[in-house]
């Protein structure tokens, strides 16, 4: 019995390799920004503990920041496991930051009806903000990026750098012939049964042979922090949450102890400004946003007849659109978020500092000062102090003049619990001055 207990492990432990070989695939259907690169850096490094054969990464994507990119670029180099990327599915692009991702990969694949290229480098704040030698510099850089890699993988060197240089795009058919690519695939069966058996040279110049058909595939999920990291980085809703605290802080402060309206407000906030600090932020946006609430806060002072409201949501739509500077517009707040945030956000302010501002100047109703300009009667004689009748209470009163009971008199003011009041008759005559 012992025998065969040992024969047993002995099996599993020679069979455990084997049943570790698989592909590790990830599908990336968004921008190339840090959790795109997390993302990518967790499922190469799993499938490395895995001994996989191999990792997938089905790309689409319109492109993304530069940082990030080569950051991903360079853990494709260095992985110790295959890796194949896949522009999918039809109708699917590798585009700018795409293209590099692709053409660094040990295999690069495309489905049908699908395109890459379009990677020169976009100035942030557009290509007039810089001079002549720096934007040489830049695209000269990109290149040499590209070339440095390009060469090793055996592909179209010139023809890759042209996509840096001149913006040329490619379909899945043109990026085949012209060596851009290795393999069109309809599917992910259908690229692994055409890898299977293919003999590769990696970066750093071993051979490998791919054993691709008939392997399990393991799907790499993101994690929930990833997942919620990934959703923030829109900056679109980074701007919404935002304006949202700020608005929601305003209330906070013009109502203080509400709590609620101050602890969304800060959450909101602090949200937005994690997912801000990952992206290129431009942070004198910032100030326009301060000066379209403090444009609110003078319309409600000054009442300027919507001018200075109108003002604040051009500043705020002005800042909201400067607010993210990435190279495409996928990672940029868009026009029309701009204005549903600003317009009703500018209205709703202004129009809770009116009522803020109007609240503060108004009498107050309530108490002894509330009574002033209130009528009654006089209940004992004043010369000059008595009893009066007002407002369904009997109060002490001093008069200017002598009143006889019974008498109307209107309040003129009131000094602590003492009402100053005069004949009604008296009111009215200098009313009627």
């Amino acid at each position: 019995m012992l025998r065969i207990r040992f024969a047993i492990l002995a099996a599993i432990v020679c069979l455990a390799p084997a049943a570790s070989a698989q592909i590790v695939r990830v599908v990336l259907n968004d921008t190339i920004q840090p959790i795109t690169r997390e993302v990518i850096d967790r499922a190469i490094d799993n499938a490395a503990q895995q001994n996989a054969q191999a990792v997938l990464i089905e790309l689409s994507t319109p492109g993304g920041l530069v940082d990030s990119t080569r950051d991903i670029i360079q853990k494709i180099l260095g992985s110790k496991v295959p890796v194949i990327v896949y522009v999918a599915p039809s109708g699917a692009r590798a585009a700018s930051a795409g293209f590099y991702i692709l053409e660094a990969a040990d295999i690069a694949a495309m489905a049908p009806a699908t395109n890459t290229g379009a990677a020169h480098p976009v100035v942030l704040g557009g290509d007039d903000k810089l001079d002549p030698i720096m934007k040489a510099k830049m695209e000269n850089d990109s290149a040499a990026f590209m070339r440095s890699f390009v060469s090793k993988r055996g592909r179209n060197v010139q023809l890759a750098e042209s996509a840096v240089r001149e913006s040329k795009s490619f379909t899945d058919q043109e990026a085949l012939n012209q060596k851009l690519i290795d393999v069109i695939a309809k599917d992910d069966q259908d690229l692994l049964k055409q890898l299977d058996g293919r003999t590769i040279t990696r970066f750093d110049g071993s051979k490998t042979v791919l054993h691709t058909a008939n392997q399990a595939i393991t799907q790499q999920q993101m994690s929930l922090r990833q997942r919620i990291l990934d959703t923030l980085m829109d900056p679109n809703l980074a701007f919404i949450l935002f304006a949202v605290g700020a608005l929601a802080l305003y209330a906070e402060f013009n109502h203080p102890g509400a709590v609620l309206p101050g602890v969304v407000g800060v959450i909101f906030i602090l949200l937005a400004i994690f997912a801000l600090n990952m992206l290129p932020t431009r942070y004198a946006s910032f100030a326009l946003i301060v000066l379209a609430f403090a444009l609110f806060a003078l319309e409600a002072k000054f009442a300027s007849h919507g001018v200075l409201t109108i003002g604040g949501i051009a500043v705020l739509t002005l800042g909201g659109l400067l607010l993210v500077d990435a190279p495409i517009p996928e990672m940029r707040v868009h026009w029309a978020t701009a204005l549903a945030v600003s317009v009703p956000l500018g209205v709703i302010t202004a129009f809770l500092m009116t009522l803020a501002i109007r609240a503060r100047r108004r009498k107050s109703m309530i108490g002894p000062q509330g009574l002033i300009g209130s009528t009654g009667v006089a209940r004992t004689p004043l010369s000059p102090e008595g009893k009066v009748f007002i407002a369904g209470e009997l109060w002490n009163a001093v008069a200017s003049a002598e009143i006889p009971p019974g008498e109307a008199v209107r309040v003129r003011g009131v000094h602590g619990l003492v009402l100053d009041v005069e004949p009604m008759r008296m009111a009215q005559s200098k009313a009627n001055s």
